[in-house]
């Protein structure tokens, strides 16, 4: 039995969503219908494709592979017409990356890439995994993240390599330091992500391999909100070297931190547009 395209469509709009009621305002169809389509498709996959945690919806391992394979079929879609007619002004390249990354790192692609009628850019923020993810699935057309190896199929390309440093109170004792170590952290209160995020676990891996004590100051997610915590006197926080520092901040490079290398990326198998290859040779000066 063949696949139902036209619920495969709807269903990329529940996944975007995970929600049926906005789901279905989207696609201009009641809620009953809209289910309907849903769970035909999945009788006819033969596989759940959502389940429920908690109060929330979440899609499968199933539903993510058919919610990319929906996305593909979109972006070929649009390939083809853009080809037969010349490509459409409503449009836009999907970017995804982190919050720091477009506030210190992407401003410059980002103003030179500003023209009305060279493409439309949306703009989504996430975390490493999940811009991987957004690339991997098809929900972000580029992504811009610290990556080593790229996994099969996505292409990268560097943009910049980034250290790490402390930022503390020009007041604060260590900020006299010529030369900053590790141990100099020492039983200091420090303002970090939560548990399960990359930079944390890296931070802590560290600091335990030399035996180091400290103590969580607060939890907190983005570069701009622990500068910003750290101005206030909750703790001390370690970012990277490219953010930009209020004048009551003082930042000192921690060379025992390994160096972060910043790459744009995109899957090697789906067709770009050309606001999207523009967008992509900003970014990494190709």
């Amino acid at each position: 039995m063949e696949l139902n395209l036209e619920w495969v469509d709807a269903f990329v709009d529940f996944a975007d969503h995970l929600n049926f009621t906005h789901a279905a305002r989207a696609r201009h169809l009641s809620q009953p219908a809209l289910h309907g389509q849903i769970r035909r498709l999945q009788e006819l996959v033969g596989a759940p494709l959502y389940h429920r945690q908690g109060r929330n919806l979440e899609l499968s391992e199933a539903g993510r592979r058919l919610a990319a394979f929906g996305r593909e079929l979109r972006l070929r879609e649009r390939a083809i017409l853009a080809d037969l007619r010349g490509p459409r002004a409503d449009a836009p390249v999907v970017l995804q990356a982190g919050e720091g990354a477009y506030l210190y790192l992407l401003g410059p692609a980002l103003r030179r890439f500003r023209h009305p009628d060279k493409g439309r850019l949306q703009l989504r923020v996430g975390d490493a995994d999940g811009t991987l993810r957004a690339v991997a699935e098809g929900i972000a057309d580029l992504g811009v993240l610290p990556l080593g190896d790229p996994p099969a199929g996505i292409e990268a390309a560097p943009i910049a390599e980034v250290g790490q440093m402390l930022v503390l109170p020009r007041a604060h004792p260590l900020a006299e330091r010529s030369r900053l170590r590790l141990r100099d952290l020492a039983g200091e209160a420090l303002i970090v992500p939560p548990a399960e995020r990359p930079h944390r676990r890296a931070l802590a891996a560290a600091l335990a391999e030399r035996g180091i004590p400290w103590e969580v100051a607060v939890e907190a997610t983005g570069w701009a909100l622990m500068i910003q915590l750290c101005r206030l006197g909750v703790g001390l926080a370690i970012v990277n070297d490219f953010c930009r520092l209020p004048r009551e901040l003082v930042g000192l490079p921690l060379p025992e931190l390994p160096r972060l290398r910043y790459a744009a990326i995109r899957r090697r198998d789906l067709p770009v547009s050309s606001a999207g290859a523009r967008l992509w040779s900003l970014l990494t000066g190709e």
